[in-house]
């Protein structure tokens, strides 16, 4: 099959790779209608993530079509219409029972293969799908195929970033970074019921989209913008979701966050220091939480709220690209170029 796969740094190159098999009587093999780049595969491709085997084929956001099952790959049928949260899970450990589906113990993240082990990932014609039958759902009636390319990573992690913050009703919400998964976190605070959200960003394609999203897009670089921000009673806003992953998004969601309130940082770090010391955070009362979307646990509660047609997280892809266009693809996306947010690729 072809695959774009880890050549090194700032390499990724469309190949011919061996199509993947059931291995386990848990797998499932799916065919790939759409697969997406996101922002932590350019970590991998800046090298600000190391330990990836050359090799490994990239991604980990697909939706696709069942076509071969483990025979204890229950509740799954070939033919099938499916999609994944980024990781697998087995949904009995006990990370999976409290609804932490991207801890499991058995669990595997797609497009990692480091020292031989690992999963490979879904910029690829097929891939396989460990631990299917809790892993995979169906895409019910009236969710998209590019609603449920979303559902299985940025829309879970946007809305978990705003669930951590504890956006609601009360509480004033801002996003640091309008990337894919920042305007979905802004989505994620409407959804919880949060009437004012501020979206922060230097780009004004994805402040519009924000403004779409029904935040009020301010320009991260103007420090007039942040000093209204900061301009009420109180301080700024009580819930902040940093949907960068860089030590500069994570000093501005402290800055700007009100006392008491709570930062959640869902954007992947890997500096080795925070940007703010626990003084800061003390003087502050600030409650920080990080960690990694169990997307699984919820898509579940997403479900319901994309078939309602309230809101239209697609909006937020602007290009589609073939597999062979993989390579030019994560420069795009890289530079954003031709206000690109979000690129799709079609096998």
């Amino acid at each position: 099959m072809r695959a774009l796969v880890f050549r090194g740094v700032g390499a990724v190159g469309l190949e011919t790779v061996p199509d993947p098999s059931i291995r386990q009587p848990t797998d499932a093999i799916v065919e790939v209608e759409a697969t997406a780049i996101c922002g932590s595969d350019m970590h991998v491709w800046h090298g600000r993530e190391a330990g990836l085997d050359d090799g490994t084929v990239m991604g980990h956001e697909f939706v696709g079509r069942v076509v071969a099952l483990g025979r204890e790959a229950r509740g799954l049928a070939v033919g099938d219409l499916v999609m994944s949260p980024f990781t697998t899970s087995c949904g009995v450990c006990r990370p999976c029972l409290r609804g932490l589906t991207a801890r499991c113990v058995r669990g595997s993240l797609y497009g990692w293969v480091e020292d031989g082990a690992g999963l490979h990932g879904a910029q690829a014609e097929y891939v396989r799908v460990p631990l299917a039958a809790s892993t995979l759902v169906a895409v019910p009636e009236g969710v998209t195929a590019d609603e449920a390319l979303l559902l299985g990573d940025v829309m879970s992690t946007g809305y978990y970033g705003a669930e951590l913050a504890r956006a609601d009703p009360a509480r004033r919400c801002a996003v640091v970074g309008c990337g894919p998964v920042g305007l979905m976190a802004v989505l994620g605070a409407r959804i919880r019921g949060a009437e004012q959200v501020y979206a922060l960003d230097t780009v004004r394609e994805r402040l519009d989209l924000a403004r779409e999203f029904g935040a009020e897009p301010l320009d991260a670089g103007d420090p007039d913008a942040l000093a209204a921000l900061l301009d009420h009673d109180g301080g700024g806003p009580e819930s902040v979701v940093e949907a960068v992953g860089s030590e500069p998004a994570l000093r501005l969601a402290h800055d700007i966050v009100g006392p008491g309130g709570t930062i959640a940082a869902v954007g992947v770090h890997t500096e080795p220091d925070f940007a703010f010391t626990p003084a800061e955070l003390y003087d502050k009362n600030i409650t920080f939480t990080t960690g990694r979307c169990p997307a699984r646990a919820v898509l579940e509660t997403l479900i319901p709220v994309v078939q309602s047609r309230r809101f239209t997280p697609a909006s937020i892809i602007t290009h589609r690209l073939g597999l062979d266009a993989g390579s030019a693809a994560y420069e795009l996306f890289d530079e954003r170029r031709d206000g690109c947010v979000k690129v799709v690729l079609e096998p």
